[in-house]
């Protein structure tokens, strides 16, 4: 497998772990936070840094290619399948 498509599919994995926090937070799982979209955005978010230094670190920074191998290869699957997941899981309940 080549480099691309091990950074996607840890990002994949990543994403659908982000999708169930952003649910839980902004369902009102947790009583304390509320229903609260804005900080399940930013869990998200949090979660694609982590994932991406991550994937960094296992596959190693030359490989990847800087940003624009990132880019690529992990936000927009990353953003894809979390956005998916996401809403799904809103519209469950």
């Amino acid at each position: 497998m080549d480099v691309d498509a091990k950074m996607a599919g840890i990002h994949v994995v990543g994403a659908i772990i982000a999708a169930f926090v952003s649910f839980t937070i902004s369902n009102g799982s947790i009583a304390a936070l509320g229903n609260n979209q804005a900080l399940g955005t930013l869990a998200g978010l949090v979660i694609l840094i982590i994932v991406g230094n991550l994937s960094e670190r296992i596959l190693g920074k030359e490989a990847v290619g800087g940003f624009k191998g990132w880019l690529w290869s992990g936000i927009v699957p990353f953003m894809f399948i979390w956005f998916v997941a996401w809403s799904m899981l809103l519209n469950l309940t």
